[in-house]
């Protein structure tokens, strides 16, 4: 049988679907290449993935659900379903608000009902994301803690696709795991993300701006980690509970400065940064730091990426991204 994983053109998703064909799986990756980001980032990551004879890809919104249904009768049926495609961007849902109802909530709906419908299903993994603790001054976020204060759409709709996955894994009985992503950086990574947009302006001599007069703190958490978590969480199924369904935050356990963060790329990149303190933006908490208890109870597996392992690694991916590619695919686009 076969996996498949939405998002599969993004950041995480690629990676994800990488490690599940190094493990014997055969993959197939669905994702509608908009242009939230340059899509050129997007296709560059496929061909990657193209290069292995297990991998199919089809381009599809996750949120037409007789589309996916309709694929799922061509491709399927599905062992293992890690949806990952969403809307991203905090700050973004400003701009764009209809755009995360359309991605992060219809296409949770719609994954559900292939879910229900689906035979030989054995889990259902979907990303959600540390945003929905809010301002919770209270640290390391623990799943346990309260996430009805939203400081952002987006944490909203992740909010709800939680609760959405609870639902049906009590009325149908699905298999689902809701995994809470931190801050997530690395190799293949998105433009709009702090390790790019700093190496770019760092590299080009502009301003780096600092929110909050640099005065943040980020469980900055390294795409390896992200990866092996998730697919240790994929193996084991929450089969036993009732219903059975629950909520893991990924991360890396540890709340970092963002000016130590930009010292350690500044290292890595053998240039100074110039500073620009910036007012805290909307949608931005002050500090993130997960509690993974949780994940380490139910699969064992810790990070073990620390910013000065996994900073330099981005670094020399960025160097080769930016040399091969040029500074066009540098700045993110917009729909």
């Amino acid at each position: 049988m076969t996996a498949l994983v939405t998002g599969a053109a993004g950041f995480i998703g690629f990676h994800v679907a990488g490690a599940l064909l190094d493990s014997g799986e055969t993959v197939l990756g669905v994702d509608n290449l908009n242009a939230y980001y340059d899509p050129a980032l997007k296709r560059a990551r496929l061909l990657r993935l193209a290069e292995r004879n297990s991998f199919r890809f089809a381009q599809a919104d996750v949120a037409d659900a007789g589309g996916m249904a309709a694929l799922a009768r061509r491709e399927g049926p599905f062992r293992l379903i890690v949806h990952l495609a969403a809307q991203a961007g905090v700050r973004y849902a400003l701009e764009a608000p209809r755009a995360y109802g359309h991605s992060n909530l219809m296409g949770q709906l719609a994954m559900l009902e292939l879910c229900r419908e689906m035979g030989g299903l054995e889990h259902f993994v979907y990303a959600s994301s540390s945003s929905v603790y809010g301002d919770n001054p209270e640290t390391p976020w623990a799943e346990s803690h309260r996430t009805d204060s939203p400081l952002s759409l987006y944490a909203a709709t992740k909010r709800a696709g939680e609760l959405m996955a609870q639902a049906y894994s009590r009325l149908h009985g699905v298999p689902a795991t809701g995994l809470r992503f931190f801050t997530v950086y690395g190799p293949w990574g998105r433009p709009d993300m702090a390790a790019w947009r700093f190496a770019e302006a760092i590299l080009a001599g502009r301003p780096v701006p600092l929110f909050n007069g640099g005065e943040m703190k980020r469980d900055f958490t390294y795409i390896d980690d992200i990866v092996a978590g998730t697919l240790a969480a994929a193996a084991r199924p929450p089969a036993s509970q009732s219903p059975p369904h629950r909520i893991l935050n990924i991360g890396a356990g540890r709340a970092e400065p963002l000016r130590r963060f930009v010292v350690v790329l500044e290292r890595a990149l053998g240039r100074t940064a110039v500073i620009e303190a910036m007012p805290m933006q909307p949608g931005d908490a002050p500090a993130t730091r997960a509690d993974t208890t949780a994940l380490e109870k139910a699969t064992g597996f810790r990070a073990a990426v620390p910013i000065d392992e996994g900073l330099p690694r981005f670094v020399e991916w960025y160097r080769d991204y930016r040399g091969k590619r040029g500074s066009a695919t540098a700045s993110p686009g917009r729909p």
